[in-house]
Parts: structure tokens; sequence; C-alpha cells
């Protein structure tokens, strides 16, 4: 069973830019979109409609939602300790896999990254009993993986100013946390030349959105790209750019 799956941040619940949004879907033509910032669940509802994916869950308030193709047997939110954002869980049905859609503290200064390796480390603790199953977690991780140039000077001033006072050097290490505990960068592992920049739409120079499988299962995942076509609709339904990737889940 192979499954096409959408990360998507919408920014800011996505209210009236929902045509935008269901254009850049429908062109996708994903089985499965899991969305970040979807805070107002009336607008996944119409997304659900406009782009004819019956299933969908969202809670008012709470950033990760999804629209779906095919049936989903399960999903479930779960509360990670000192987390910003809950983290869903999503069970495709006729399936034991399993796809966390997550969504990390934002702002680049080493409080805020140390804040999202927390976060990472207990949602990897929540998923534990999980581990040797295929699963993916895809997602707004909202940091830079090892390696990776930051263009400074293309940062709103105050970005800049939170990265001098908090030690001029922005630190990374939510991402390699990630690797360490097996877990392969996909959009990396599939394109390690081609820099893969989701954020922002209007003048993409920051990596921001992952999704990761656990290194046994990377044979797995045979697409993973940026979606930055057609440019105009793109940069009119969000900030970010979304993320698409073709799997196997059996």
């Amino acid at each position: 069973m192979n499954l096409k799956l959408l990360s998507y941040n919408i920014r800011f619940g996505g209210l009236g830019r929902e045509k935008a949004l269901s254009e850049v879907i429908k062109i996708a033509s994903p089985d499965l979109v899991v969305f970040q910032e979807a805070i107002h669940p009336d607008v996944i509802e119409r997304l659900s409609k406009l782009t004819d994916m019956p299933y969908w869950a969202a809670r008012k308030d709470h950033s990760i939602g999804f629209i779906s193709r095919q049936e989903v047997s399960y999903y479930e939110w779960h509360y990670p300790a000192g987390a910003r954002h809950s983290f869903l869980e999503i069970v495709p049905a006729e399936s034991e896999s399993r796809i966390f859609g997550l969504h990390l503290s934002a702002r680049f200064s080493k409080w805020d990254e140390r804040r999202r390796t927390r976060e990472i480390r207990s949602l990897l603790e929540g998923i534990k009993r999980h581990q040797e199953g295929f699963h993916v977690l895809v997602g707004d991780f909202n940091t830079l993986a090892p390696g990776e140039v930051l263009e400074l000077h293309r940062l709103p001033a105050w970005i800049r100013a939170l990265i001098w006072i908090s030690g001029r050097k922005l630190q990374r290490e939510t991402i390699q946390l990630m690797l360490d505990a097996g877990y392969v960068d996909v959009y990396r592992n599939m394109h390690p030349d081609v820099k893969g920049y989701t954020f922002p739409t209007w003048d993409p120079h920051v990596r921001l959105d992952y999704v990761f499988v656990p290194k046994a299962f990377s044979d797995r995942l045979t697409e993973c790209e940026v979606i930055v076509e057609p440019n105009e609709s793109v940069r009119a339904a969000s900030d970010h750019c979304p993320l698409v990737s073709q799997l196997s889940l059996s």
C-alpha cells in the first residue's frame, strides 16, 4: 500500500486563504495532508470539501490537523511534557504504520533550540513503543539541520537580535538529536546537494520542514520534494512551501 503524504504549515490557521491552499493541495494530489497551524477546524473542514478528501480532524487552537482521501482507522493528539504544541498520531486504515505530525516551538535563539530538543526528547519517549515498526515523523521543526547555511542578513532584524543576544551563533541540536536517535532526514538523504528551502514562500532561504523515518525503513520512501509551483498560488496560500513524500506502508 502506497501513501502520498503532504506536510503543510498553513500560517495562522489559513482563514481566508482556503481557495489558494486547496489549489496547492489539489496540484500535489496527496492521499493524506498533515497540517501545522490548523487552529481553525472550520477551515480544515472547508479544505476537506474543496479537495474531495472526506476524512478530516482538527481541534480549535491545536496546531496539528489532517485531511485524508483514504479512511483513517485511528488518530489521537498527544501532549508531551513541556511542549508548546500537541502532536498528532494518525493510523491509515488497513495499516499498522503510523504518521506522527508535529510542530515544534518557533523562533531562533539558543533558548528556543533547547526547548525544541526537550520537545523532541519527550515525543520520542512517548512513541518508544512504536520504535520497531514503520512510522513517520513529519512537520515544521522550526530549526536548521547541522551544516546548513543560515543567511543571517536575510532574516528580520528582531530574529538577528535574538541570535546575537543568545550567543551570536544558532545552535543545531534538534535535528542532530533525531539523527542520533536513528532517524533519516528523508529530503536530505534523497537530495544531498539541493538546498530544499521551505520558508518563506516569497524569499525561500531556510529549510524548516522535515520528514523523518527510522533508518531501517529508509527504503520505504521513494520521493520527497518541496512544492514551489505554481508560484503565485504557493505564495498566496502560506508562508511555508509544502513538502510532499511518497511512501510504502507495507
